[in-house]
């Protein structure tokens, strides 16, 4: 797995981020969505350095908690602004970030197993505003017990 500066990059993205830190899709949101997808990706074989970048950036440029078309696209934007700063990732890994970022929130269930595993690992995580997750790509994310630990996690945070 490839190094990621955590402490630095989140200092940096804290003093960009639009929204309310703490809020729906702020840095317990990116914790949780990481937690899901290093989880899915014992199963999965995704790859673990995108999936925490994918945690970091899929929501780190929203200007709006709910109706923000563009995030992704502008998140994967500071990804790669910020590789080599905080992180160094491939040209393939940037790639599939890239793609996994721009279109997450578009509901597509088809592609390179990273990417979907980024995907469920985000969708996973909908039971902190009470949706039920739609859209799984993969059997990991499937798997019940799988869901139900992500639940109780984005549960927890509801209840706090």
């Amino acid at each position: 797995m490839s190094i990621i500066d955590k402490t630095g990059l989140i200092e940096y993205l804290r003093g960009q981020f639009k929204i309310d830190w703490h809020g729906l899709h702020g840095i317990s949101h990116w914790t949780r969505v990481r937690v899901n997808g290093l989880m899915l990706a014992k199963e999965t074989g995704a790859s673990q350095h995108v999936i925490e970048l994918f945690a970091f950036f899929h929501d780190a440029r929203r200007i709006d908690e709910h109706a923000d078309h563009g995030h992704g696209e502008r998140g994967a934007e500071l990804a790669e602004q910020l590789r080599g700063r905080y992180f160094e990732a491939t040209p393939a890994e940037m790639s599939l970030l890239r793609y996994a970022c721009t279109y997450h929130s578009d509901g597509l269930t088809t592609g390179d197993i990273t990417v979907l595993t980024c995907w469920d690992a985000d969708r996973l995580d909908l039971g902190r505003g009470g949706i039920i997750a739609n859209y799984l790509c993969t059997d990991a994310a499937k798997n019940d017990a799988n869901r139900r630990k992500a639940h109780q996690r984005a549960v927890a945070w509801m209840e706090r």
